[in-house]
């Protein structure tokens, strides 16, 4: 009888694994590209559940929201009543949208558990590469406004030169930076947030990929991106304050992973997000800045553009468009502010304009599955568990 009950529970144990790992499988293939209608489905639901508690957030905190609109009507009024004041607002409403712009990039940088939209690629590491070039072509950072930052311009004739180094190029960049690393490390709060509460409700993370190597018995049985995955955990864990500080200045794209075991961990909020918004928006901008001012500095630019021809293959046909490329950004410089010589696309600028509209594309997309699978998981997770628990009962009362 005893040897019976073994073999009846273990066999439960064994279809019940089966029957979570399928759900975990069919929730992955949950795709645009795999079953369309059903993605559609599940995203349309799953938008329709968050306006709902938009809805209720909105019915629970009217007098929040009531007090945010009028404050911002009355700035909006402020802003547009004539007056003396006028000459401040329009420096000062430029000052304030070109922050929020790059704060906003930053969040969609690290927003969405890995699949954020890599602003640093395709806004900010492209701004600083213009004004490397700009500078070094120039002799001079002090750019005529308008049009910069729109467009970078050289300044007119007959103004005083400058001695360009790299310190003289990240100043100019500094500020725009700073707040795209600002964005980023807020980008960062809501896998912490969400990790936190799930470990204070008893509830189960929605990141699988966390709570499955929780699990693990053995390391030495994973794939070497886990094992880092799992050495990062109990790293940050362990060094507190200074490691998560370590961990958010360099280039790091597991790092939402950091923040989901901060949460979980229940790190408080008041050591991990200055760890954060000092190693993001101090440490590790300025190591990418000089990055890419070095990288487009005059010399190897020049060295590039005589080299690009010998790479073998493909360098004949990249060298054409590469130095239509650069001399046409020369003649831009050189352009009056008031006569801005307008030009055809180059071959490079088209490739570029592309890749930024799938990168964006792809943003979208993911954001679409994203939601879609964590509609599926919901309803699946409490059908299972309700199964679950049910076939428990069952097998009791056989016992």
């Amino acid at each position: 009888m005893v040897d019976s009950n073994a073999l009846l529970s273990a066999s439960e144990g064994s279809e019940t694994l089966n029957s979570e790992d399928d759900l975990e499988v069919e929730r992955k293939s949950i795709t645009l590209w795999r079953s369309p209608l059903k993605t559609l489905y599940y995203f349309g639901w799953q938008m329709f559940d968050e306006m709902k508690k938009a809805f209720q957030f909105a019915k629970l905190h009217k007098i929040t929201i009531g007090v945010t609109l009028t404050i911002v009507i009355a700035i909006a009024i402020f802003l547009n009543v004539p007056g003396p004041h006028q000459k401040h607002v329009g420096w000062l409403n430029k000052e304030i949208v070109w922050s929020v712009w790059w704060i906003g990039l930053g969040i969609l940088s690290t927003v969405g558990l890995g699949t954020g939209l890599h602003t640093f690629i395709l806004y900010l590491g492209p701004h600083i590469a213009k004004v490397t070039m700009a500078a070094w072509e120039c002799q001079s950072v002090e750019f005529p406004e308008p049009p910069y930052p729109d467009t970078v311009i050289c300044p007119p004739k007959g103004t005083s030169l400058m001695h360009i180094n790299m310190w003289v190029i990240m100043s100019k960049v500094r500020w725009e930076s700073f707040m795209w690393g600002i964005g980023t490390a807020i980008g960062e709060l809501p896998p912490y947030f969400m990790a936190r509460a799930a470990r204070l409700t008893g509830s189960e993370l929605d990141d699988s990929s966390f709570t499955d190597l929780q699990k693990v018995e053995d390391p030495s049985t994973l794939k070497c991106t886990d094992r880092f995955k799992l050495w990062l955990q109990n790293f940050v864990q362990s060094a507190g304050f200074f490691g998560i500080l370590l961990c958010a200045s360099v280039p790091n794209p597991l790092f939402d992973l950091a923040g989901i075991t901060c949460g979980y961990m229940l790190i408080p909020f008041l050591t991990f997000f200055p760890a954060v918004l000092l190693g993001k928006s101090i440490f590790k901008v300025h190591l990418q800045m000089i990055c890419v001012v070095i990288l487009f500095t005059a010399d190897n630019l020049k060295m590039c553009e005589e080299n690009i021809a010998k790479i073998p293959l493909i360098g004949s046909a990249l060298h054409g468009p590469f130095t239509e490329y650069m001399e046409q950004q020369r003649i831009t410089l050189h352009a009056s502010s008031a006569n801005h010589i307008k030009h055809s696309p180059t071959v490079i600028s088209v490739i570029f304009n592309v890749f930024v509209a799938l990168m964006l594309l792809f943003f979208l997309i993911s954001i679409i599955h994203g939601l879609a699978q964590q509609k599926f998981r919901t309803l699946n997770q409490h059908r299972y568990y309700k199964r679950l628990s049910s076939d428990s009962l069952d097998l009791e009362t056989v016992s």
